[in-house]
């Protein structure tokens, strides 16, 4: 691996999660995990992951009582992956839904109007990524491994405080 500062490693979970811009919101219910895919707002200045989310569904209440959560970025196709630990908190920030109401959001609200959305902030704890070259790369390196019986090098692995 090569040697890459922490710094380093935090600008390339910011890149890698805005450059995927969905994830998979995993809560707890109980004794029970939930997760969905959302449409995430990365947002490195406000050290933020921001969604918009729906009054009327159970993920407030979740969070409520679990505040943290996971969030599971993942672009298969070049083989790059974020999992991040964080704390989330819902809020009525009106001119926030206001800023973040786009064209996806009017698939589920007709207008940043609507009194049921809600924004849900992600504040990182630390995180985890998986940078590879590529699949095809990647199914080169493990099949050379298979043969020589090494290890293939995949790309970086990183655990990050953030």
């Amino acid at each position: 691996m090569d040697a890459r500062t922490a710094e380093q490693d935090i600008d390339r979970t910011w890149e890698l999660m805005e450059k995927i811009g969905f994830a998979m919101l995993v809560t707890r219910d109980g004794e029970q995990m939930r997760a969905r895919p959302m449409s995430a707002f990365v947002e490195r200045g406000y050290n933020a992951i921001y969604f918009l989310t729906d009054a009327r569904r159970h993920k407030d209440d979740e969070i409520a009582a679990h505040p943290e959560v996971n969030l599971a970025f993942a672009d298969t196709s070049g083989q790059k992956y974020v999992s991040l630990t964080g704390v989330a908190a819902v809020s009525n920030d009106r001119t926030k839904i206001k800023e973040l109401f786009s064209t996806p959001a009017k698939a589920w609200w007709e207008s940043a109007d609507d009194p049921n959305i809600r924004v849900l902030k992600v504040t990182p704890r630390d995180a985890e990524y998986w940078d590879s070259p590529g699949s095809l790369v990647s199914y080169v390196k493990m099949a050379a491994a298979a043969v020589t019986g090494s290890r293939p090098d995949l790309g970086d692995n990183r655990k990050v405080a953030m």
